[in-house]
């Protein structure tokens, strides 16, 4: 039997990968899941929060395998195999937060001024700043710039589901405010208002854990 042939490097696009793998070409999967795996399980295992950590590896193998049964049906509709592959991981995600009896829609409106819980945090490393030796300015933006990914990730924690979402879908998957539109079944307005509303609340919760002097303006 003969192998399937394999694709040049010039077209290993999503969408070529995903046609030679639907022909058969098992490698051609592969290279998609080695291409997409890292993101998509961050993206997963950041929708889903830390009280449903354990459920990640579920939700981010169930995707693949949608990706496997559908690939004789599948056809590109207007949208990337990537925005494919994430609107099934969100969409499989959301369904086991629901089970888990989380609330997964959006505030309906402003609501009360919003603030993050707990006291603000006082681990703060000393903010960059110039320094004598180079080495020791980047060992120092590096202790900063990690504190500060850590801390986002604690305020991604409290973010409503679908805010949650909507930023996620924005910045980890690159989706442009129409294509989540499209992608989530919601108006362009909600889409706007749920993004805006998470931007704000993250801004709030950065702000209140930074020190007065922690970053220059």
């Amino acid at each position: 039997m003969t192998s399937p042939t394999a694709l040049p490097a010039a077209e290993e696009t999503d969408d070529a990968l995903m046609r030679a793998f639907a022909a058969g070409d098992v490698r051609a999967f592969e290279r998609l899941y080695q291409r997409h795996r890292a993101s998509l399980y961050r993206f997963v295992r950041r929708l889903l929060g830390a009280a449903n950590a354990a459920q990640a590896d579920e939700v981010f193998q169930d995707t693949w395998l949608r990706v496997v049964n559908a690939r004789e049906s599948w056809s590109p509709q207007g949208a990337s195999f990537r925005t494919w592959l994430f609107t099934m991981a969100h969409h499989r995600a959301v369904d086991c937060l629901r089970k888990t009896g989380r609330e997964v829609s959006a505030d309906a409106g402003e609501g009360p001024p919003w603030s993050p819980e707990g006291e603000p945090w006082a681990d703060w490393p000393e903010a960059p700043g110039p320094a004598p030796d180079p080495r020791a300015q980047d060992v120092g933006d590096q202790a900063f710039w990690r504190a500060a990914g850590r801390r986002l990730i604690d305020c991604l924690e409290e973010l409503p589901v679908a805010q949650k979402s909507v930023f996620l879908l924005h910045h980890e998957d690159g989706l442009s405010l129409p294509e989540l539109a499209q992608t989530l079944q919601l108006g362009f307005e909600t889409v706007k208002s749920r993004l805006r509303y998470a931007m704000g609340k993250l801004r709030t919760c950065m702000g209140a854990y930074l020190p007065a002097t922690g970053v220059a303006e």
